[in-house]
């Protein structure tokens, strides 16, 4: 099983590759759509990669914060902006998907552009993952501590009940 540094190691580096796609993927999709609008009338989808960039940087951000700050609610988001990544990736893909021609001048932006967002969906998916594991790892540890810490009350208070002159049984409420 992995332990919380492995864990957190992966999601690190999913959270920086999430980045570099996502900044990837903005350029791409900016110099497309820049090309796209020279030579003809942009059509719904051209500046998709833009979009899904922006979702792949997002991810990588709170994937950041994620790691550094295990909190509940901080997973929350990260799974929550994993989700929207899946989604912006899975929606460039289909748009681009009909827009791209093998005669194309930007065939081989497209190409690109679909490329960094399969990446950034089995990061986004893998991501999601490695979070789920954090929090059932993080909610263990905590249940381990708070048993220990009851434990630990329990001995201090059985302590603490003979140093005051033993211990008085009590049973059926008579003592």
């Amino acid at each position: 099983m992995c332990t919380s540094g492995q864990i957190i190691g992966s999601l690190l580096v999913l959270s920086l590759l999430e980045i570099g796609l996502g900044l990837s993927s903005v350029a791409v999709g900016t110099v497309s759509f820049v090309r796209v609008r020279m030579v003809a009338k942009p059509q719904l989808g051209d500046s998709s990669p833009v979009w899904s960039g922006a979702c792949f940087l997002i991810c990588g951000v709170c994937g950041i914060f994620c790691a550094k700050k295990k909190s509940g609610l901080i997973m929350i988001l990260f799974s929550a902006c994993c989700i929207c990544g899946l989604i912006g990736g899975i929606l460039n893909i289909q748009f681009l998907r009909a827009l791209t021609k093998r005669s194309s001048s930007l065939y081989s932006l497209h190409l690109a552009s679909i490329s960094l967002a399969c990446i950034g969906i089995s990061g986004c998916t893998i991501s999601t993952w490695l979070t789920c594991r954090l929090a059932s790892y993080e909610q263990r540890r905590m249940f381990l501590e708070r048993e220990h810490s009851l434990h630990h009350s329990h001995e201090m208070t059985e302590k603490e009940t003979a140093e005051n002159g033993g211990a008085q049984l009590v049973f059926n409420g008579r003592v």
